[in-house]
């Protein structure tokens, strides 16, 4: 398997005003260069508004591959920058139905383990501006997942993502996405 991080994204949550309530968000991210320190609760200039759902030891960072770009540009006709959908780390050669839960990979002088699929909520409506972009997430199946952090460290786009151990008797991303989204 040949994966590599393709951009680094980071943001610290904001206020935007959504159904005229005054909402907290992380998912404004923005691509960073150089590199980036790895912890337990995740990136380096990075944050989360609400811990309940995101974040925390086991959602620490949010990879996306970025093959999956190439479809929602053609299905929005937008240009989409990295970091659109919140991801942490825009990533090629990871998709869902090749990684695991508890796959474990070496980037940079970090490690990292996947932990479970993204699960969208109203927030993803609210950075594309249209609330219909939840179902359209949900039915793509182009979920991306979360990653632990095993070993803190430093990473920068570019670096590879080494396959240290796969656990092929878990299912993968893409399983563990469309059943729990039936």
């Amino acid at each position: 398997m040949s994966a590599n991080i393709v951009s680094i994204n980071v943001g610290l949550p904001r206020h935007v005003m959504y159904d005229d309530r005054n909402v907290a968000t992380g998912i404004f991210k923005m691509p960073v260069a150089g590199k980036i320190k790895v912890r337990t609760l995740g990136l380096q200039g990075d944050g989360q508004a609400d811990l309940t759902v995101h974040g925390g030891p086991a959602k620490a960072v949010y990879a996306y591959p970025s093959e999956h770009y190439v479809y929602w540009q053609k299905q929005l006709r937008l240009n989409l920058p990295y970091g659109m959908f919140g991801e942490n780390l825009t990533t090629k050669g990871l998709l869902e139905g090749a990684v695991h839960i508890g796959d474990r990979f070496r980037a940079g002088s970090a490690e990292l383990t996947v932990t479970q699929p993204r699960f969208p909520c109203y927030k993803l409506g609210i950075k594309f501006g249209m609330m219909e972009m939840l179902k359209r997430f949900q039915e793509s199946g182009k979920s991306g997942f979360y990653l632990a952090v095993v070993k803190e460290g430093e990473i920068e786009a570019g670096d590879s993502l080494h396959l240290i151990s796969c656990n092929t008797n878990n299912p993968t991303i893409a399983e563990v996405f469309m059943s729990d989204s039936t």
